[in-house]
């Protein structure tokens, strides 16, 4: 199961069921690179972000750990590129004919990621994630090409992956 951070609930609440049904299904968060969760999973002693990091993702990128986040009941973190993110979110938008945003787009690049990993070992197995959000909000943002540029946001590369992985 692959979730994004936020402020750590779904997380907690999904990995407290897994382990409590007994369950040998995993539990993977997606989390943008400029967020303190993927940092704090791997150093619990890493509680803040430093000032000028941000990720751009609305609703999972967050400054600082939130008291919900539990980290024993992840088994793994994957973080994401703002960009990469955003072409995720792009592609799967136009597969579905629906828009859907950058968090869903987190979710989908770290289930992009375990799908590689899975195949380039053998494996075989399913990977479930959230669309957690829709992309109605974002049309002067996300789906906006110049305020991608203006920020620096090269997402075509990172869409045309997800495309391609989408088939």
């Amino acid at each position: 199961v692959v979730c994004g951070a936020g402020t750590g609930g779904t997380s907690a609440t999904i990995g407290r069921f897994i382990r409590y049904r007994r369950h040998s299904t995993k539990l993977c968060v997606a989390d943008p690179v400029q967020s303190v969760f993927h940092r704090h999973y791997a150093n619990p002693d890493v509680t803040v972000l430093p000032d000028g990091c941000g990720s751009r993702i609305e609703g999972i990128g967050r400054p600082r750990v939130e008291p919900s986040f539990v980290r024993g009941v992840i088994d793994r973190m994957i973080a994401v590129e703002d960009a990469d993110s955003i072409g995720a979110m792009r592609a799967l938008s136009d597969a579905l004919g629906r828009r859907v945003g950058g968090s869903t787009g987190t979710n989908l690049w770290a289930c992009m990621a375990i799908a590689d990993e899975m195949r380039a070992n053998g494996q075989t197995g399913s990977i479930v994630t959230l669309l957690c959000d829709g992309g109605e909000r974002y049309a002067t943002t996300y789906y906006d090409d110049a305020w991608l540029a203006q920020r620096g946001l090269d997402w075509q590369e990172a869409a045309a992956r997800a495309r391609a992985f989408l088939g």
